[in-house]
């Protein structure tokens, strides 16, 4: 069976649980960090993938990389999918659910980029505005790029806004080339 699939059933059925039993805001976020702790540490992909360690090591490993306080709903889960031989999948299911769980709740990811710190009032402005526009709740995230020289780089989800002053300096660039 394809890995998608398996993923995405698996955190369908996560999603499900979790909503009815009204944790799905404490599952994502258990999920964001076993999602983030496969990302920082890849050793972790392969240790949980070593037919040498056992299920008991690999579970407490894997509800450690889920963060503090880890919930029963979540190390259930966790404990199903060693279980079921599936956790080499576990990754994908993990990232998965964050999307399913994005889906349900409307959320938008979204970003801003400055050649500067913005102010919180600032960037409160920009995420109200995305909002508005987008009728859900924004999941923001500021980086400070000083090679854009100035203004801001806006992006959420198929929609980009490059005020930058380094974007116009290239603009500029090419019609002077032509």
């Amino acid at each position: 069976m394809d890995l998608g699939v398996i993923s995405v059933r698996y955190a369908r059925a996560l999603l499900k649980s979790a909503t009815e039993l009204k944790l799905e805001d404490q599952v994502y976020k258990e999920m964001q960090t076993l999602s983030r702790s496969f990302l920082e540490v890849p050793e972790l992909r392969f240790t949980i993938d070593n037919p040498m360690l056992s299920k008991d090591k690999k579970l407490k490993l894997i509800v450690t990389a889920c963060g503090e306080n880890v919930g029963e709903l979540t190390k259930k889960f966790v404990a199903l999918v060693l279980k079921e031989d599936r956790e080499k999948t576990l990754q994908f299911m993990a990232a998965s659910y964050i999307t399913l769980y994005r889906q349900q709740k409307n959320i938008i990811r979204g970003s801003l980029t400055t050649a500067a710190p913005v102010s919180k009032d600032t960037e409160d402005r920009m995420r109200r505005m995305v909002e508005s526009k987008t009728k859900g709740t924004v999941e923001f995230k500021t980086e400070v790029d000083p090679n854009i020289i100035g203004g801001f780089i806006l992006e959420y989800d198929t929609y980009r806004m490059d005020a930058s002053v380094k974007s116009k300096l290239n603009k500029i660039l090419t019609e002077l080339k032509k």
